[in-house]
């Protein structure tokens, strides 16, 4: 069975650029790429907004989903 041997730091670049791997693939190897950063970004403000619109309580809008003759109790967060 061929054994494949991991490439040193001051090897050739694999990728065939004439530069050690230090200073070509090394450095993208461990890295995520813009888009997948911008992905997670969004991800994540998504996830605050939707967090933060979950705790906002507007006692007009809560009231209307209360049965007739009870109120919502902000403190408990359910209607009384």
């Amino acid at each position: 069975m061929a054994r494949i041997s991991k490439v040193g730091r001051n090897d050739p670049c694999p990728c065939g650029s004439g530069k050690k791997f230090k200073q070509c693939c090394e450095r993208k190897s461990g890295t995520l790429s813009s888009t997948t950063w911008i992905a997670i970004v969004g991800v994540a403000l998504v996830t605050l907004a939707v967090l933060v619109m979950s705790f906002r309580t507007d006692t007009a809008s809560t009231n209307a989903a209360c049965p007739p003759g009870q109120v919502w109790s902000v403190d408990h967060g359910h209607c009384h």
